[in-house]
């Protein structure tokens, strides 16, 4: 293909070069044809585009470890997987937050400035075309002279100018692929944002519920220990329960009270938070909130480890941001060879106004000059190995992306099952230790029992039910983590890189 180019290239150039030598005669079809050298100018460039495709060396499970039997073959998380929690509040929270987060905004600004830099890169591309007219009045001095005066003359002229830079080398065409990988780039950033978003909206809206639940469950635990201490006082006033049954029960009783402010405060500063989230100033904004207990948690289903490489957004995100500074490597290459500049102008002068435009007034002129770098401090070196660095950054963190996103997968789901089972089994507790305090509230009722046995069962349940609310406040979260693991929430386009050829990351159809 280069060899068939450069003639071409070399047959346009000397064509123009005799149209300028050439003055007389057929000039305006001569400069017709320099104008149409300017306009197919842009199919001569880019002969060497797609050639910097490092190796992606993967290493690719075939299942997750901690996955069931059978989820290889589940689908891929819905797009509003939050419905499954089965909570309206949850859900109305979540749609707010996608319209009026200030995160999401910014992002979506991003797009827009990486928008605009893709016709920023692909200006050059293009022949630059610009237009000028004058109207000048003369009146040379008479000093000098020996005629009988000076006369006064003008000069009216227009013209039209046309300049285009030979991408022979496709320098500037990879540079307008970088910023088009740039621009896609942003829009897989912008989904990251969402999700991101969306989940520590979810996150924090579980959080609320469970500080929710340990206030309620505070309470009941201090309402519990009040009455207890009623029970013991009126042993003290009989003569059979001591000064100091009194007193500890009197110290479990306040540490129950002192217990609700702290939480009271993790409640009220999550709520800030997520009035943040939506978008609302905490003082417009409120939770009913309710209880942990009363969410559903969606089953969840990995699927295959492949299909991470199309469905979370930070993977396709870092694919794009490698394709652009593989583009990069071969714009910083090609401006080691030289640069074809082509100009050609055309337009009419004349004295008078009237005879402006007439066939004698017409003038053209084209140009075609070679530039080559010679010495520049080892600038374009240093450029390419710049640009060199960066590919091999974005490698490495395409690599790391990937391989994260199994580990996220992987932690996410042994976190889900370890953390159910511990929820069925501290319910467990949890019912066992209430049995056990009701009964030692009954025989404390009837004297028959030790006062600090009635202690340990009270501190046994109240610690019970405070680990059953963060079991299921940690089984809630890492729901949330699976399904951001897995890249639920948004709708992949485009095509599945190549891991196993180990073919560089194309992008996306866009």
């Amino acid at each position: 293909m280069q060899s068939g180019m450069s003639v071409l290239f070399s047959r346009t150039i000397r064509a123009s070069v005799r149209s300028v030598a050439t003055r007389g005669g057929s000039g305006r079809r001569r400069a017709a044809g320099a104008l149409l050298a300017l306009a197919i100018a842009p199919g001569l460039s880019g002969c060497i585009i797609g050639t910097e495709r490092p190796e992606l060396s993967l290493d690719m499970p075939v299942a997750y470890r901690a996955a069931s039997k059978g989820d290889a073959d589940a689908a891929v998380p819905m797009l509003d997987w939050w419905r499954g929690f089965r909570s309206g509040e949850l859900t109305s929270l979540m749609d707010a937050a996608q319209l009026h987060n200030l995160d999401i905004a910014v992002a979506i600004a991003e797009i827009v400035q990486a928008d605009a830099q893709v016709g920023v890169s692909g200006a050059p591309l293009l022949p630059q075309v610009t237009g000028a007219a004058s109207a000048e009045q003369n009146h040379p001095s008479s000093l000098g002279t020996t005629g009988g005066g000076s006369s006064t003359f003008n000069t009216f002229s227009t013209s039209l100018t046309a300049s285009y830079m030979l991408d022979f080398w496709g320098k500037n065409r990879a540079t307008l692929y970088a910023a088009e990988e740039n621009a896609t780039a942003s829009r897989y950033n912008r989904e990251v944002v969402t999700l991101t978003t969306v989940v520590t909206v979810a996150n924090t809206y579980f959080q609320i519920l469970a500080a929710q639940d340990q206030v309620r469950v505070t309470r009941e635990n201090l309402a519990a220990a009040e009455r207890i201490l009623g029970l013991i006082k009126n042993q003290f006033n009989a003569g059979t329960a001591s000064q100091l049954d009194v007193s500890q029960q009197e110290a479990l009783v306040a540490t129950e009270r002192a217990a609700i402010p702290p939480l009271e405060v993790t409640r009220d500063q999550n709520i800030a938070a997520l009035a943040l989230l939506v978008g609302k100033a905490p003082a417009n904004f409120a939770v009913h909130g309710g209880s942990t207990s009363r969410i559903a948690v969606p089953r969840v289903t990995p699927g295959l480890p492949s299909e991470l490489l199309y469905q979370r957004p930070d993977i396709r995100q870092a694919e794009a941001q490698l394709a652009a500074s593989n583009f990069s490597v071969e714009s910083a290459r090609a401006a080691f060879f030289p640069q074809i500049q082509l100009t050609g102008q055309t337009g009419f002068q004349s004295t008078a106004l009237a005879s402006l435009f007439t066939p004698g007034a017409w003038f053209y002129t084209l140009t075609a000059s070679l530039t080559q770098p010679i010495f520049d401090g080892f600038l374009l070196e240093s450029q390419l190995k710049q640009a060199k660095g960066v590919q091999l950054q974005n490698l490495q963190a395409y690599r790391k992306a990937v391989l994260s996103a199994f580990a996220d997968v992987e932690k996410a789901l042994i976190a889900l099952q370890k953390f159910t089972l511990q929820e069925r089994l501290q319910s467990e507790v949890v019912a066992a230790s209430q049995k056990a305090f009701d009964v030692a509230e009954k025989q404390l009722r009837g004297g028959t029992i030790n006062l600090i046995t009635v202690l340990q069962a009270q501190q046994t349940l109240f610690t019970a039910q405070n680990n059953l609310v963060q079991v299921r406040l940690s089984k809630l979260l890492a729901a949330t983590s699976l399904f951001q693991a897995l890249g639920g929430g948004w709708t992949p386009s485009g095509t599945l890189v190549s891991v196993a050829s180990g073919d560089a990351p194309t992008a996306p159809v866009r």
